[in-house]
């Protein structure tokens, strides 16, 4: 069957799969960065810092729902990987019901919260308003951005991960246009931006729902399908709150971060704004491979096939690591042009601040290519508790050397915390993968054994 991930060439089903996740996170990221790039040259600098101190308390929202989503797509990808298409629809109308309930929640509460959220981060009183008008937006629109995540993940466990780059394409060049129209044109600020992002990320998600409703008749659902199944509701819970977890400590981690930058000022803020949109654009590629190891070892889990699966982590990690050098290599050398494409060249003491972090920062990356395909491996066989310790560990290191080396290094030490986190996360993943592996090729082998 198309997207079956248990036959065939390794390599060519992870890069196959990853291109176009890779293409995706790219275009996630430009999402976000054309915000970050119109607000910037177009408003100033207090409107960049404004957005940049909302995104971390935006992501916390945004990611703990795609850690929802990720957690049911493994189930997913496990169900069709054992050729179980009747659990799989099952599984889909459980997950969706439950999903979209639990969003809508979210998204009041958090209109609710979102100035408090500022306050208690230490939000500048010069850019509060405007952070918050941003976030109050956002929130409101949660839904889509759950629907576009729940119907990708539901195409990539199947094996599909073209379909969801065409539309977040289209929904990241419909972004480009009304964040213009709406900040350039109309002068609506800050709060352009996010309607733009409201806008985009509903178009997405009807064209998503639109797709499988008519292209893809295995995943698609008619109103007697719509219920909720006990049993799987139980395991989608298990899947997914650990995962989901795990979204939210690595954000709430960042919004803490963000907490050490901003007492160092607006000049600061709107740096960092900009230094860690590159990196996300940068790294994006390794959560790619990430989730294309996660659904290609779901895949075969569910097959069985273990030494597949070990095969596929080994040269992901090989196609990672040449990545991570180029990369490594273009920003440090282009860290001064990059600055300046956020603000202007007169902002001196942003572009400075900003060149110096993406300079350390950029000789880490390797660390993070490691650490993303040992979270995409540990996903995929449903060792989601290994992948929350390792990022729990890791933000936890993150945020307690960040602190405590800012007063001698400022906002580089941010980059000193992250590398020292990596580190930390490598060792124990790579413990647990050959305890966890050593267990079960031993179980695979004995079973093999009794069969013959």
């Amino acid at each position: 069957m198309k997207g079956d991930m248990t036959e065939g060439n390794t390599s060519k089903i992870l890069i196959t799969f990853a291109i176009p996740m890779v293409f995706g996170n790219i275009f996630q990221q430009l999402y976000n960065t054309t915000d970050a790039i119109i607000v910037g040259r177009f408003i100033g600098k207090n409107a960049l810092a404004s957005v940049g101190v909302a995104n971390p308390i935006m992501s916390i929202a945004i990611f703990f729902i795609f850690g929802i989503c990720i957690g049911t797509s493994v189930l997913m990808a496990q169900l069709f990987g054992g050729a179980k298409y009747e659990d799989l629809k099952k599984e889909i109308s459980t997950a969706l019901i439950a999903g979209t309930v639990f969003t809508i929640v979210v998204s009041i509460l958090c209109m609710f919260l979102s100035r408090w959220f500022l306050i208690i981060t230490g939000t500048p009183e010069e850019i509060l308003n405007d952070a918050d008008i941003f976030l109050k937006i956002i929130f409101g629109g949660l839904i889509f951005s759950f629907l576009y995540n729940f119907y990708s993940s539901v195409l990539r466990a199947i094996g599909d991960s073209k379909t969801p780059l065409i539309f977040l394409l289209i929904s990241c060049i419909l972004n480009a246009i009304l964040c213009v129209v709406f900040v350039v044109v109309f002068g609506l600020g800050v709060a352009g931006s996010a309607i733009a992002t409201v806008i985009a990320q509903g178009v997405s998600s009807a064209l998503c729902i639109l797709y499988v409703y008519n292209k893809i008749p295995l995943i698609r659902l008619t109103p007697k399908e719509l219920v909720i199944d006990k049993p799987l509701l139980r395991q989608t819970i298990q899947y997914s709150w650990a995962t989901a977890l795990q979204q939210t400590c690595l954000y709430i981690g960042r919004l803490l971060v963000q907490g050490v930058v901003n007492p160092f000022g607006t000049n600061a803020i709107a740096a960092y704004n900009s230094v860690t949109r590159v990196d996300a654009f940068m790294l994006s590629p390794a959560d790619a491979f990430a989730a294309s190891v996660a659904t290609y070892s779901a895949q075969n889990k569910g097959a069985g096939k273990w030494n597949r699966i070990i095969e596929g982590f080994k040269k992901s990690n090989i196609i990672m690591t040449a990545y991570s050098v180029v990369t490594s290599f273009i920003v440090f050398l282009g860290a001064e042009g990059i600055m300046k494409l956020f603000v202007p060249g007169s902002e001196t003491e942003v572009i400075s601040i900003g060149i110096s972090y993406l300079k350390l920062m950029s000789i880490f990356y390797v660390l993070s290519g490691f650490c993303n395909i040992f979270q995409g491996l540990f996903r995929g066989v449903g060792k989601l508790r290994i992948t929350l310790n390792a990022t729990f560990m890791q933000i936890v290191v993150r945020v307690v050397l960040s602190y405590m080396l800012a007063p001698y290094v400022g906002i580089l030490s941010v980059c000193y915390a992250i590398a020292v986190g990596w580190i930390l996360m490598i060792i124990y993943e790579g413990l647990a993968c050959k305890k966890y592996f050593s267990k079960n090729l031993k179980l695979n082998l004995s079973s093999d054994c009794t069969t013959e």
